[in-house]
């Protein structure tokens, strides 16, 4: 007789999620590799951050209608959990991984190359979708500069319309400025000028 305990909740997909993470990187890093071949490390890097990001694969999901095969509570199914994004690309992840598992490396690509692949280069030019402090801060590291830090230069306007101008440090010098009515969106076109002027400051 088996003695070991057996959990009555149902198998989760944490394994399969943790099994992609391998998988699916390989997969984008050799494509944006082959298919930018003047991009240097730190480019490509910040253009894997996003295209592997979650809120890109939420439309993958989407495309495959998984939100209607997810098993559910009772609870998070009357909330709007088949359309919540956080669940919808975690199922995507899950998938590669369950794929992966069933039918080896190449069977996760041709997934990809019809799903995820498919919108790179659409969202590698979509700047809603860029989360430029993240970028700047995949860059730099990369570089070995360590990470940005950000510093309110001025602000400016009454409560209920401040204005904020924030620059980006990296190593103590200034990569670039920004603007914006609060302070998370100056740090973001300030990440995005220092991010456009980074091959000057750098060196190229």
């Amino acid at each position: 007789m088996n003695n070991v305990a057996r959990d009555p909740r149902p198998p989760s997909n944490d394994r399969l999620e943790f099994l992609r993470d391998s998988v699916m990187n390989a997969i984008i890093t050799d494509t944006l590799y082959r298919r930018y071949p003047g991009c240097d490390e730190g480019e490509l890097s910040m253009m894997k951050s996003l295209v592997v990001s979650a809120k890109v694969l939420v439309p993958c999901a989407l495309q495959l209608e998984l939100g209607e095969y997810m098993l559910l509570s009772k609870s998070e199914e009357r909330s709007g959990g088949r359309q919540r994004p956080s669940i919808l690309a975690d199922a995507y992840e899950a998938l590669l991984g369950a794929v992966y598992l069933d039918g080896g490396y190449e069977a996760v690509r041709g997934l990809m190359k019809g799903t995820l692949i498919r919108i790179m280069e659409e969202i590698l030019r979509d700047d809603d979708l860029a989360n430029y402090k993240s970028l700047l801060l995949e860059y730099t590291q990369s570089r070995g500069f360590g990470s940005p830090h950000y510093k309110v230069v001025r602000e400016s306007g009454p409560e209920h319309r401040k204005e904020f101008v924030v620059a980006a440090l990296v190593r103590g010098e200034e990569w670039g400025r920004g603007t914006g009515g609060t302070k998370k969106d100056a740090e973001q076109a300030c990440a995005r000028d220092a991010l456009e002027n980074r091959d000057a400051l750098v060196g190229g």
